[in-house]
C-alpha cells in the first residue's frame, strides 16, 4: 500500500476490532502525517493461513518522514499457535523451523514518533525499528507470556538518534534488544519483566562485523528477568560495542543482574572456539541495586584475545535473599569507586595474566573513559 497524501489522518476508531493480514505501507509520506489507532488491530491466528509473500512481517511502515503513531489502541499478534510450534518449545524434528512474523516494523524512516500504544502476544518480535534516524518512542505497553519464544519487546538495528522512554515491557525474550548499527540511543524510565532483560546483542554472529555505540539507560526497574543489563557477543565476530552507560537501575529477583557474555551460543550444537571477537570497552554501571537470584550477581566473561576494557562500576549494591553474591571475571579490565557490592577486585587484571592486555593497559593509562551524553 503506497502513501502519497499530505497532512492526512488514518483512524482506527475506539471500540472497533479489525482483522488485518500481513500489510506493507510504503512512502514517501509527507510531514504531519498521523496514524491514529484507538481500536484493536488483530492478526490472523493460524500460521498455515499466513500470507506466504510476507512470512516474517505483519505490519510494516517504510520510507516515512515526520509521521506520528498514536491513539491508545492495540496491536494483537494472536501469537499463541505460533509459539506452540516453535523449535524453542518443541525439541522435535516436526517443529516449525521458519521464522515467525514481527508484529510492527518501522523501516527506512526519519523523524518518527510512536506513543501511547499497546502491543500484545506478537508472533515473534513485537516492535522492530530498523535503518531509521530520529525516532522517539514513549508510553508503549508490551505484554506477552514469559514462555513465549523470541517475543522481544523493542528491537533496534541500524538506527541512530533514538529515544525510548516511559515504557512497560513484559515478554518471553529481551525487553529491549539493541543490535548492529545502533548509535545514540537513550532509554529512560523502563519497566521490564518478565523477559530476558535489556540486551545489547547478540553481536558478531557468523563472523560478522558489528558496531554499537552511544547507548544510555537511565532509570529502569527489572522484575524477575533471566538477565538484567546484558551485553552478548558470539565468538568469531569483529567490530566494537563502546560508550555504553547503565545507571539508576533497580533489580528485583533478577537471575543475572549485570552480565557481559562474549561466549554467547544460541545453538543446538556447541559453538566452535575462535580468537576474534567484538571489542567491548567504555562501559559504565552506576547506581545499580537490588537482588540477584543466582550467586554471580556480576559476570564479565570476556574474550581471552580481545579483552573487555574500561569497565567502570560505581555505587553497586546487589545482594541475594539467601546466600552470598559474587563477581566473576574473565579477561575484563576496569575499576570501581564508591560502594561496590559484591566486590569486583577481579576487574584489575595483571600485566602477566593469560589475557592479551598489554595494548589495553596502555590505552587505559592514556585515555579517560568516554560515556556519551544524549
Amino acid at each position: 500500500m503506497a502513501c502519497a497524501i499530505d497532512k492526512s489522518v488514518f483512524l482506527v476508531p475506539e471500540g472497533r476490532r479489525y482483522l488485518v493480514n500481513a500489510t506493507r505501507f510504503r512512502g514517501p509520506c509527507a510531514d504531519s502525517f498521523i496514524i491514529q489507532i484507538a481500536g484493536t488491530i488483530i492478526a490472523p491466528s493460524e500460521p498455515m493461513d499466513w500470507d506466504p509473500k510476507n512470512p516474517t512481517v505483519w505490519l510494516v511502515f517504510s520510507k516515512l518522514k515526520g509521521v506520528i503513531f498514536q491513539g491508545g489502541g492495540i496491536f494483537n499478534g494472536s501469537g499463541t499457535k505460533w509459539w506452540a510450534t516453535s523449535c524453542k518449545k518443541l525439541k522435535t524434528k516436526e517443529c516449525r523451523s521458519r521464522a515467525a512474523p514481527t508484529a510492527l516494523t518501522i523501516d527506512s524512516s526519519s523523524a518518527i514518533r510512536v506513543r501511547n500504544l499497546k502491543l500484545q502476544d506478537s508472533q515473534q518480535i513485537h516492535f522492530a525499528i530498523s535503518r531509521s534516524d530520529s525516532v522517539r518512542v514513549s508510553e508503549i505497553l508490551i505484554e506477552a507470556p514469559s514462555d513465549s519464544p523470541n517475543t522481544d519487546g523493542i528491537h533496534i538495528s541500524d538506527t541512530t538518534n533514538i529515544v525510548v522512554q516511559n515504557c512497560k515491557i513484559g515478554s518471553g525474550d529481551d525487553c529491549i534488544s539493541i543490535v548492529n548499527g545502533t548509535s545514540n540511543l537513550k532509554m529512560k524510565n523502563i519497566d521490564c519483566g518478565p523477559g530476558h532483560g535489556i540486551s545489547i546483542g547478540s553481536l558478531g554472529k557468523d563472523n560478522t562485523m558489528n558496531i554499537v555505540t552511544g547507548v544510555v539507560l537511565d532509570t529502569a526497574i527489572l522484575r524477575g528477568t533471566t538477565n538484567g543489563l546484558r551485553i552478548k557477543t558470539w565468538q568469531g565476530g569483529s567490530g566494537y560495542a563502546r560508550s555504553l552507560r547503565f545507571e539508576n537501575v533497580k533489580m528485583i529477583d533478577v537471575a543475572n543482574p549485570i552480565i557481559i557474555d562474549q561466549f554467547y551460543c544460541d545453538s543446538s550444537t556447541p559453538c566452535q572456539n575462535q580468537t576474534s571477537a567484538v571489542k567491548i570497552s567504555q562501559v559504565m554501571y552506576r547506581n545499580i541495586s537490588g537482588t540477584s537470584k543466582t550467586p554471580k550477581a556480576m559476570k564479565f566473561a570476556c574474550s581471552d584475545t580481545v579483552p573487555c576494557s574500561n569497565i567502570i562500576l560505581a555505587n553497586i549494591n546487589l545482594e541475594r535473599d539467601n546466600g552470598t553474591a559474587e563477581t566473576f571475571c574473565n579477561c575484563a579490565m576496569g575499576f570501581d569507586y564508591g560502594v561496590v557490592k559484591p566486590s569486583a577486585e577481579c576487574l584489575h587484571v595483571d600485566e602477566d595474566s593469560r589475557c592479551d592486555t598489554k595494548q589495553d593497559h596502555v590505552q587505559r593509562k592514556i585515555h579517560d573513559p568516554v560515556h556519551t551524553e544524549l
